[in-house]
């Protein structure tokens, strides 16, 4: 356990109208366990425009009415991966998605896993879309360089570039209002800014291979900006959640 985090509020990042959720992080446990080999070295930050072009492609603006926020495309026939408090409000299970390149479509909340934040949905009438290659998030190691990539405020195609700065943040809230519990194990932390609007995208290695889901910042109760504390699902919990949600 670490001391002074149930005083930090943990927002979920979907920019949503009238409010956000915020759940403290109340007996929250941080874990610590050895690193594995890194996937991504120093890298010349020169080189990450491609890295963020290259990305972008496969990350979608979510609009559910209520709430705003990301996702990642898992397939080339639309389906997409988000956030569960993204998509939970959505009125008829409808959302409307834009895609990097302006097209837009209606798509259909698939499933959900309310408990680890994670959802799919699939657009319709769509096809060729640029999938995201998901990478190991067992291989990440702090200090690596990550890309946030979403929608923060509304931006579309917003990229934020920072390090992984801890792994293993397990994050835990209670339910408040129309936002269920959560509990996210295994969460990776990054200074790379996520602002309301990010929840669903894509937090990306120097590959520009996905690998994590971003869904989450850390204040002090003042406000719900960034302030270099923002928390990731690791890609390999949201695809397996992802893939067993498709199958289902």
């Amino acid at each position: 356990m670490t001391t002074g985090l149930a005083a930090i509020v943990l927002t979920l990042c979907a920019g949503v109208t009238g409010g956000y959720l915020a759940h403290r992080m109340d007996g929250a446990s941080v874990t610590s366990a050895g690193l594995g080999t890194s996937a991504a070295g120093v890298v010349d930050r020169s080189t990450l425009a491609g890295v963020a072009a290259a990305a972008q492609s496969s990350v979608v603006s979510i609009d559910a009415g209520s709430a705003e926020g990301s996702g990642v495309v898992l397939s080339t026939n639309g389906y997409v991966l988000t956030n569960n408090h993204v998509v939970s409000m959505a009125r008829g299970r409808t959302v409307q998605l834009t895609f990097a390149g302006g097209k837009t479509a209606t798509a259909g909340i698939v499933g959900t896993d309310s408990m680890h934040d994670v959802a799919v949905v699939r657009a319709s009438g769509v096809s060729g879309l640029s999938a995201a290659t998901f990478g190991d998030s067992q291989k990440v190691q702090v200090g690596d360089t990550v890309l946030a990539i979403g929608s923060p405020l509304g931006l579309q195609g917003t990229v934020t570039a920072g390090i992984v700065s801890a792994l293993h943040r397990d994050l835990r809230g209670a339910g408040r209002g129309n936002a269920a519990a959560f509990s996210i194990t295994d969460a990776i932390q990054t200074d790379a800014a996520i602002n309301p609007g990010n929840s669903g995208g894509a937090l990306v290695d120097s590959a520009g291979r996905v690998v994590g889901i971003n869904t989450a910042i850390a204040t002090a109760g003042q406000g719900e900006g960034n302030i270099g504390v923002g928390f990731a699902i690791p890609s390999n919990t949201a695809k397996q959640i992802a893939d067993r949600i498709m199958r289902s």
